[in-house]
């Protein structure tokens, strides 16, 4: 586990409940990291504590692209083929 530590000063200049500072700076970072490629969305999602539909939601609202590739893509459409899509 990492601990990070905020200073007392930018804590209080965090403009959220005080209640959500902890979910929503998580949020911000699993969105980073996963925009950055640092993490794929499974862990991304994990980090924050949602489902991958949920982070897809974020990411969306964040203005932030999926990570695609062109094999990702072959492998969606092979199973949507095989599913009948």
């Amino acid at each position: 586990m990492i601990t990070i530590t905020i200073p007392d000063t930018v804590e209080t200049a965090i403009r959220l409940p005080e209640k959500e500072v902890k979910k929503e700076l998580l949020k911000l970072l699993a969105a980073k990291l996963y925009e950055k490629g640092i993490v794929g969305i499974g862990k991304a999602a994990e980090l924050c504590g949602m489902s991958k539909l949920e982070f897809m939601q974020l990411l969306k609202e964040e203005k932030i692209n999926l990570n695609y590739d062109e094999e990702e893509l072959k492998r969606d459409l092979k199973n949507m083929e095989y599913f009948k899509w």
